[in-house]
């Protein structure tokens, strides 16, 4: 019933919205050229410091791909597949599947953000296999289910400050969890969207004569194991082949991560999750030979993270240290009070979002100008705080940067999702602001 409303929008996006890498570059000369007019700095600042700043996010460029490609290797396995499959069974009409692949990507980012993103888009083609229904929609439900992650259990923000020796400490001790994403006003929000965004993303779908389906021969899984006679095999083929070895590494693998958890008190993160998706990837594969296969498969949906990566980290760079970021944050502070401040923290960190696409690297951006004003007007500091969290992950809905694994793995373009995804982020902006305010 909303795709009268959407339909012009999808049209406008699919005609307009470049793909990511061109948006990139065309926010580089954006940021380039505001910093330039508007801050102190000069032009061979600006430069210099977007030139210093390319390659500070390797590592964390490291961990996305290795996110998606371990992801992808373990969601290949037999078992994962047969898994996805059989719950994908479950959904008999194109609504249903809609709503389903909503909850499970919520569900899944609020546990961690890159297993939502991965589990999303994988459950969606396996969907798309026993259901038709409108392929977009479909893998836009599952990227929106990516909002709920600052949230969750792997929210940054909330994780920051409730850690001893986080940079505020000084400033607003230590905030325990039960403050931030326990909270009733969190777990408000959280509910709203479990419940009104599955219903959104349903009264999206476009009627049945507008609907565009996917070629089923293009949600084949393309690292399905080929069977070889073990006679033909040279020594080294055998070794390939050997399903003790890959068992015995991924065994290994997956009992050092007990250990972690149960003994050493670990958590998740970036670097677990990457972990646990590769172990049992090595483990379910069996075969040195079948994992690789399937890593063949899931390393070209990297390329876009692989070459956009040091682009935001040098606009990241620009907007921090020339305090173009400060000032946007600072503009909305201005006009604040104690019962606006949350809402006016919210708006400016997602429009900080746009340029700074990092959770921690926007803390540290915001936090210096939010916290002394949640003091100085007598806010909530928690409620603050998980606005500037909440701000961070709602403009990821149009930052087509998040949506590079999710559109890796379903294999459609940017502009093929984000009409509908304008529409979520109108509609999930006055769920989370209204929350932020009153709940």
């Amino acid at each position: 019933m909303l795709y009268r409303v959407t339909r012009p929008i999808s049209n406008l996006v699919e005609r307009y919205l470049p793909d990511p890498f061109v948006f990139v570059l065309m926010l580089t000369l954006i940021v380039l050229a505001l910093a330039s007019i508007v801050t102190p700095f000069s032009p061979t600042q600006v430069v210099e410091a977007w030139g210093q700043g390319f390659w500070r996010l390797l590592t964390f460029a490291m961990q996305m791909l290795l996110i998606l490609i371990c992801g992808y290797m373990l969601a290949s396995t037999p078992v994962c597949i047969n898994a996805l499959n059989r719950l994908a069974t479950l959904a008999k009409t194109p609504v249903v599947a809609i709503l389903m692949v909503t909850l499970v990507a919520m569900l899944a980012s609020w546990i961690n953000w890159g297993f939502g993103l991965v589990i999303g888009a994988l459950f969606a083609k396996a969907l798309a296999r026993q259901v038709k229904v409108d392929y977009r929609i479909l893998v836009a439900s599952a990227y929106s289910g990516f909002i709920v992650w600052h949230g969750g259990l792997s929210g940054s923000v909330p994780l920051t400050i409730a850690s001893e020796g986080h940079f505020s400490q000084t400033n607003i001790g230590v905030i325990s969890t039960s403050s931030t994403l326990f909270s009733s006003f969190n777990l408000a929000i959280l509910g709203a969207l479990l419940i009104l965004l599955p219903i959104l993303n349903a009264l999206l779908l476009p009627p049945k004569e507008q609907q565009v389906l996917i070629d089923q021969s293009k949600l084949m899984d393309s690292s399905a194991p080929q069977s070889s006679q073990s006679e033909d095999l040279t020594p080294a083929q055998k070794l390939e082949h050997n399903k003790l070895l890959g068992t015995l590494i991924g065994a290994l693998g997956c009992t050092y991560l007990l250990y972690y958890f149960a003994v050493q008190g670990g958590t998740l993160n970036l670097n677990s999750v990457i972990a646990i998706f590769l172990f049992l990837a090595i483990l379910l594969h069996q075969t040195p030979e079948r994992l690789l296969t399937s890593l063949n498969s899931a390393i070209s949906g990297g390329a876009g993270i692989v070459i956009q990566f040091p682009f935001y980290a040098g606009i990241m760079a620009v907007m921090v240290e020339s305090g173009l970021a400060q000032q946007i944050s600072s503009a909305f502070v201005s006009i604040s009070s104690a019962e606006s401040l949350p809402f006016w923290s919210f708006l400016s960190a997602g429009i900080v979002n746009i340029f700074v696409p990092s959770g921690g690297g926007q803390w540290a951006v915001q936090a210096p100008i939010v916290l002394p004003a949640a003091q100085m007007l007598e806010a909530d500091v928690a409620r603050v705080a998980m606005a500037v969290a909440w701000g961070d992950a709602w403009t990821n809905l149009i930052q087509p940067f998040w949506a590079l694994p999710v559109l890796a793995i379903a294999g459609l373009k940017a502009r093929d999702i984000m009409g509908f995804c304008l529409i979520q982020l109108i509609f999930s902006g006055v769920i989370i602001a209204a929350m932020l305010t009153w709940a």
